[in-house]
């Protein structure tokens, strides 16, 4: 057996002698009856075992002298399942009962199972090797062979001249099975001697060997995982994309007829933004190049119609989720009137206290969600009211005579850059003509002479015809700009006309006021009941701190948290009565215009 490997040893010299305990034996021979009760108890505390003290009755009844052992008892042999010195697993909630061990050099006897399990250390990692201390001191290294090799495979072991030894297995739930003798009690043979007596502790030892193996082990199981994972990563990547063929004539005809098809578009677009990037586009492949990105640009307007579906689209599933939030809102309000109900009286008293709590609860919860849905109908309405403007609602002429003229402006400068690329391809074709004339030295050829004028003339053509499109697109820009000044001045104007006829509305209430102050003291009161005596207080203190002034839907929505039943229309009538009180102000311009109401009752005090 090799003793040649590596050891961190973790115990000191003093623990070892401590563990090294010897037991004080001075017994008499086990050669007395075993049915005399205090023969035993004697032989029972020199092995520091508490003997079973019953007076007038023999301890052992059932033993039989002539087999050596207890009646009932089977003798523990090698045989047995498992390892011949370790029992089968016991269920953790019983104790632990651990048996006298016979070897043919020593016995080992158990340690009290009342006492505690023996105290061991945490386990390193790949841990083999036990530490075994308090062994007799005439214990020799055959004698541990025979008492740990019944665990498992021993590969080596250290023994120390300080009652110690270090013993490493082959595996490491062998570990386990050494660990189970820790406490036990070692006597060599038959004697009593304390040299030859001791108490075993078995813990857990740190060797270099032990976790090199183990993080051998790990690093194999790592690398088993990443090839594993490497697998299954290539199984689930997708394909590559196939490479982009190559430009010729016959590739560009195809890709020509795929930009046509709607299906086919998305690869035939990226084939031909690869042969851009590439720099197949000179002088002789410009022509079919051009007429593929006109194929491409046909789809713009496709595009555009898809857009404004899927704008159509969104647009009727936001009006049906407010339809469903206006339905929900109207059963939370049927809820909460449910709760109401049962909190009067009449129905309250017939409650428990447990059931009032609860009814509280379920009504205060179903209040904040029904406020909370309120508001986001109302932030919805709000929006579309900020959308919606004036200008939009009244369609003038002046507007569609602006979106006219811009989608004319659009048109020109698209036909424009279509001539402008038309202009330079016939260029390209007459730098190729005149290059084929150079190379083959045919000055006098009439027909290439008459073609090259017709190539010419056409040329100059275009180019007269560009510049009237030109100026014919900066005379649209200026009557662009021009209807856009006219549009801004009558709104301006629109603006003054409006201040002057709520200006003028005034001084005619003002004076009619004055005119007739006994009549309208006799026939009409603006404040008709209490409660429009307290709406008028509440407006009055918020519109109070909001000296710039609030919407009408502002302050409804102020008013709905104290009361939901009020009505909007009721509201703006009752501040409309109240003119010395609250003022209607116009705010904004264009579609930025919004109606205001202010607190001018400081201001009214004066004039009444």
């Amino acid at each position: 057996m090799s003793r040649n490997f590596k050891w961190l040893w973790v115990y000191e010299i003093g623990i070892a002698a401590d563990n090294s305990r010897t037991l004080n034996v001075d017994s008499t021979a086990m050669t007395l009856p075993m049915s005399d009760p205090t023969a035993w108890a004697t032989a029972m505390n020199n092995l520091g075992m508490a003997p079973l003290g019953i007076a007038g009755q023999p301890i052992l009844p059932d033993f039989d002298p002539a087999l050596g052992m207890m009646t009932g008892i089977p003798p523990i042999t090698p045989m047995m399942p498992g390892l011949g010195i370790v029992p089968p697993p016991i269920p953790p909630d019983m104790p632990v009962v651990k048996e006298i061990i016979h070897c043919k050099s020593c016995t080992l006897f158990p340690p009290n199972p009342n006492l505690p399990p023996p105290a061991t250390r945490e386990r390193p990692p790949g841990c083999k090797t036990v530490f075994v201390g308090g062994l007799p001191e005439n214990g020799t290294e055959q004698i541990i062979v025979e008492v740990f090799e019944q665990c498992g495979e021993i590969i080596a072991i250290r023994k120390s001249k300080k009652n110690f030894c270090h013993i490493r297995f082959a595996e490491e739930y062998m570990v386990d099975k050494a660990l189970y003798l820790s406490g036990y009690r070692i006597r060599l043979g038959s004697s009593t001697d304390k040299k030859d007596t001791g108490r075993l502790h078995v813990d857990f030892a740190q060797a270099r060997d032990d976790l090199y193996e183990w993080e051998c082990k790990q690093r194999m199981l790592a690398r088993e995982e990443r090839h594993r994972r490497r697998m299954e990563e290539e199984r689930l990547r997708p394909p590559s994309p196939p490479p982009v063929v190559h430009y010729s004539d016959h590739e560009c005809s195809i890709v020509a007829e795929k930009l046509k098809d709607d299906s086919k578009f998305s690869e035939a677009v990226q084939t031909l933004l690869t042969w851009i990037e590439r720099g197949e586009v000179n002088r002789r492949s410009a022509n079919n190049f051009y007429s593929m990105i006109q194929s491409a640009n046909s789809h713009v307007r496709r595009l555009v119609n898809e857009k404004a579906a899927h704008e159509k689209d969104m647009e009727e599933a936001k009006e049906k989720f407010k339809q469903a939030l206006s339905g929900i809102l109207i059963q939370f309000e049927q809820i909460v009137a449910v709760y109401h109900s049962a909190s009067k009286q009449k129905a309250w008293d017939h409650f428990t206290k447990a059931q009032r709590k609860n009814i509280s609860v379920w009504c205060k919860q179903a209040e904040e969600i029904r406020n909370i849905h309120n508001d986001e109908l109302m932030g919805i309405r709000r929006e579309e009211e900020m959308e919606m403007s004036d200008d939009e609602i009244e369609e003038t002429t002046e507007t569609k005579e602006t979106e006219e003229s811009v989608s004319q402006a659009e048109a020109l400068k698209e036909e424009n850059d279509s001539l402008r690329w038309q202009l330079d391809a016939y260029r390209n074709e007459v730098e190729l003509l005149k290059q084929e004339q150079g190379k083959a030295h045919r000055e006098d050829d009439p027909n290439k002479e008459q073609q090259l004028k017709l190539l010419q003339q056409a040329l100059q053509g275009m180019q007269q015809h560009l510049l009237k499109v030109q100026e014919e697109y900066k005379r649209k820009e200026a009557e662009l700009e021009k209807i856009k000044d006219d549009k801004l001045q009558v709104e301006k104007m629109l603006e003054n006309l409006k201040e002057k006829e709520s200006c003028a509305s005034r001084l005619c209430a003002s004076s009619q006021d004055s005119d007739y102050p006994l009549e309208k003291t006799l026939n009409s009161c603006p404040i008709k009941s209490e409660r429009e005596a307290l709406l008028v207080g509440i407006i009055s203190t918020f519109l109070h701190v909001h000296p710039f002034g609030a919407s009408i839907e502002y302050i409804c929505s102020y008013l709905h948290r104290l009361d939901n039943k009020i009505c909007t229309s009721d509201v703006e009538c009752l501040m409309s009565r109240l003119q010395h009180t609250f003022k209607q102000e116009m705010t904004g311009v264009g579609a930025s215009l919004e109606k205001r109401w202010k607190f001018c009752g400081f201001e009214g005090l004066k004039l009444t």
